[in-house]
């Protein structure tokens, strides 16, 4: 399994920026900053350092892949329900990948079989969690997990982000596929580019004038315009 990663994979190109992927996965990019590069903070003694969560290249400019991207998706669940405390993360996600075996398991259908629980268990002794923030826990996992599309393989291909701060009301829409228009925030399915879409509706084009032209449902422009707008607009 971990021949899969040393081979040149298209989901494990370095693609995206820090700020392409807050803005695709509705993270501050403060904290994904956090979880690719690592943090620098004080203590009594002077100042100290949290390693990184999630592997990527060390070199300028830093560039995440399409792995990446999906792992950072499924820590985004436990932002959910606590305060990121880097240091009981990386223990447990040191767990997982020493439990389970293979790189990168945030990223492989195993995870969700096989991992979550083991996750839940540990990182809930780490942080003294209670069973009912456990549960909690788990269940974010699973909301999280479902907007993962596996290849035959069990490795993540396909990725549905949130969309909108209700998680639960965010429609499958639009995508984030290797395969499909260099792997950028597309609607499914199409070549069609959510950042395309903003550049015409901030131009002046109207959602109904982009449903015609690109023969869509309105919902489908206004969903793929929310994507590329700040949250608060």
């Amino acid at each position: 399994m971990n021949d899969f990663y040393n081979r040149v994979d298209i989901r494990n190109i370095p693609t995206y920026s820090i700020k392409d992927t807050s803005q695709y996965l509705r993270i501050p990019v403060s904290t994904v900053r956090s979880w690719v590069i690592g943090l620098s903070y004080s203590t009594k003694e002077g100042s100290s350092f949290f390693a990184p969560l999630i592997e990527i290249p060390k070199h300028k400019p830093y560039l995440l892949s399409f792995t990446n991207i999906v792992e950072l998706h499924v820590l985004r669940a436990i932002r959910s329900i606590h305060k990121i405390k880097l240091n009981k993360v990386r223990e447990a996600i040191d767990f997982i990948i020493d439990k389970l075996e293979i790189s990168h398991p945030l990223a492989t259908k195993q995870f969700s079989t096989d991992g979550v629980n083991l996750f839940v268990e540990h990182y809930g002794k780490l942080i003294q969690a209670n069973q009912d923030e456990c549960n909690q826990l788990q269940m974010v996992f699973e909301a999280h997990l479902r907007r993962i599309e596996p290849d035959d393989n069990g490795f993540a291909m396909k990725l549905y982000p949130f969309t909108r701060p209700h998680e639960e009301d965010s429609p499958k829409i639009v995508s984030i596929d290797p395969r499909n228009a260099f792997g950028r925030l597309t609607i499914d399915g199409t070549g069609i580019t959510t950042s395309i879409l903003k550049e015409r509706y901030l131009a002046g084009d109207s959602i109904e004038d982009l449903a015609i032209d690109y023969n869509f449902d309105s919902i489908y422009i206004q969903e793929a315009i929310r994507c590329e707008l700040p949250m608060a607009a």
